[in-house]
């Protein structure tokens, strides 16, 4: 698999802190990566190593296949472009001067692109007003037409949703989608808040203590959150002949309990289970979350 960004035992520690930890991410070309993770996980951490803000403690990154300590990253990483915490913008400037002072900073030889910018993150009618007086999803939305000024096809934004009200996370969810969809950008998104996340992530990585957890596509979270019914039996040797002679799919559990995962006829099942003398202690449908697989895969009561 072609990966935009890899990292491999990547560490930070402050002191006596340890921000990040033996650290590995992989992030495929052309995905909507969702990095999950409570306050202090270590995400933000990792993105400022990534868009050289800060240098690892120990371990090593690598974007575009270019490792952190070759010379060449300076140049992979004008194909990235970040948010880091807040958007770098200029309060007391338009929409359209703050993409100017950023052509300037970039050396672009040319503004003939700012207008296209601006239509593409909503901003085409904010005329001479100044970003100070935008609400917190045009801030947002003007940080992100920054971070694009070089036309860059790796999209680094961290927690872009924190604090927009319903209208401006949908406004951020529906650019995201477009900029990865239309133009094909890779974006990296740390967020906290999973509901969110799982409306457009085809990636996860899920952090803990400064240490991946674990990394899945979006179609493999599916697969271990999907919809079943978990059973409760006095004889999972007889579920299990009814449910291999029904052709219905199934994870044993425990030897009373199963997962079963298609639409049951529960009165046929019934009938099938007592001309084995089983009997259904329990029955119920279940539907795992995001947040609550989260939980789950921390343990539930880390702190």
């Amino acid at each position: 698999m072609d990966y935009v960004l890899t990292a491999t035992g990547l560490s930070k520690h402050y002191r006596r802190f340890k921000a990040l930890s033996g650290l590995s991410i992989h992030v495929p070309r052309g995905a909507i990566y969702g990095l999950v993770g409570k306050n202090g996980a270590g995400k933000t951490t990792l993105i400022r190593l990534i868009c050289g803000l800060q240098a690892p403690t120990a371990g090593q990154y690598a974007i575009y296949g270019i490792p952190h300590t070759d010379r060449a990253i300076v140049t992979a990483r004008r194909r990235m472009g970040a948010v880091v915490e807040t958007p770098s913008i200029y309060l007391d400037l338009s929409a359209e001067d703050n993409l100017k002072m950023q052509y300037r900073t970039l050396g672009l030889p040319s503004f003939a692109g700012i207008p296209e910018l601006l239509k593409l993150v909503g901003l085409s009618d904010s005329d001479r007003k100044k970003a100070k007086n935008f609400s917190l999803g045009m801030r947002q939305r003007l940080g992100i037409a920054v971070a694009l000024a070089g036309d860059p096809d790796f999209l680094v934004l961290d927690e872009p949703v924190n604090g927009l009200d319903p209208q401006g996370i949908i406004e951020i969810r529906e650019l995201i989608l477009k900029l990865n969809r239309e133009r094909q950008i890779t974006v990296l998104i740390s967020s906290h808040i999973l509901d969110e996340l799982s409306r457009l992530a085809t990636h996860y990585g899920f952090l803990d203590h400064g240490t991946m957890v674990k990394e899945l596509s979006a179609k493999e979270l599916e697969e271990s959150c999907r919809k079943c019914t978990r059973v409760e039996v006095s004889s999972i040797t007889a579920l299990t002949q009814v449910l291999d002679e029904e052709g219905i799919s199934y994870t044993i559990l425990s030897d009373t309990t199963a997962d079963l995962y298609e639409k049951i006829n529960v009165t046929h099942l019934a009938l099938a289970l007592s001309r084995r003398g089983c009997e259904i202690r329990s029955m119920e449908e279940r539907d795992e979350s995001l947040e609550s697989f989260y939980v789950n895969l921390l343990g539930g009561g880390r702190s």
